[in-house]
């Protein structure tokens, strides 16, 4: 999907809600939206488990929208959908976020920057957190710095010749603090787009920060493989993610019938 001209997210709501949400975010590059490639089918998968699915569908740079614009999308939507959890029957303290690619260095930067002061306020739901509560990084594009500086989303977000201090700024495990939520990854270890090395160097911030995460690699599957291709390594993350969700106290059922 290209040229999103509003930002909206499409609900996937179980018949029998566990009372946790998760925002779905597909990647892309920042060039374009890989919807029924991931976030599509990861938000029918959490249904399927009890969890509410919010599918974003974010502004892109390459359309012509600022860098800022997904961010400013992504932040506004955790804020949205933990203001009305009631309305979706849901937790507001079980919100959490799942990305793929690009769109998982969309969630992570706004879980690692969640007070950032990104937009102006528009209305009562900005009073709350968009830090989401768990998150899970698949196949992630995290890091800005060189020598893994030449993926699709950081020519986006920050163009040609960004300084050391804007590649920093925007390096997703160069922000990681105590507040960051519990996290799992899961990456290949053959990866040509996203280089293992974001997974590593996150989750070795994450555990220098003391903050509880998973994570897992595949010995092959490369980039892109969404929910994981049939017989293949990769395919093992979804039932890896739900037992770590559930462990961590994000697939409790709290009967919470629709």
């Amino acid at each position: 999907m290209t040229h999103i001209a509003q930002p909206r997210m499409a609900v996937y709501r179980p018949s029998h809600s566990n009372g946790t949400g998760m925002l779905v975010v597909a990647g892309g590059g920042y060039a374009h939206i890989e919807g029924g490639q991931e976030s599509t089918p990861a938000c029918r998968w959490l249904q399927s488990l009890g969890v509410t699915g919010f599918e974003l569908f974010y502004r892109l740079p390459q359309d012509g929208w600022p860098p800022v614009a997904p961010f400013q999308d992504a932040q506004r939507a955790m804020r949205i959908v933990r203001a009305h959890a009631a309305d979706f029957r849901l937790d507001p303290q079980r919100i959490g976020a799942l990305g793929f690619s690009a769109g998982a260095h969309l969630v992570g930067m706004t879980a690692v920057r969640p007070t950032a002061r990104l937009y102006s306020p528009v209305d009562a739901a900005d009073l709350v957190s968009a830090r989401p509560d768990c998150l899970g990084l698949i196949y992630p594009v995290l890091t800005m710095m060189p020598p893994f500086d030449h993926t699709r989303s950081r020519h986006e977000i920050l163009g040609e010749h960004p300084s050391v201090v804007e590649n920093k700024a925007w390096s997703v495990e160069r922000q990681v603090d105590t507040h960051t939520p519990p996290t799992f990854l899961a990456q290949a270890a053959d990866d040509p787009i996203s280089p293992v090395d974001n997974s590593l160097m996150m989750f070795q911030a994450l555990r220098a920060a003391r903050v509880p995460a998973e994570m897992h690699v595949f010995q092959s599957g490369r980039h892109g493989w969404g929910m994981g291709k049939p017989g293949s390594e990769e395919t093992a993350w979804p039932a890896l993610f739900a037992k770590w969700a559930a462990i961590n106290g994000f697939l409790s059922d709290d009967a919470r019938n629709d």
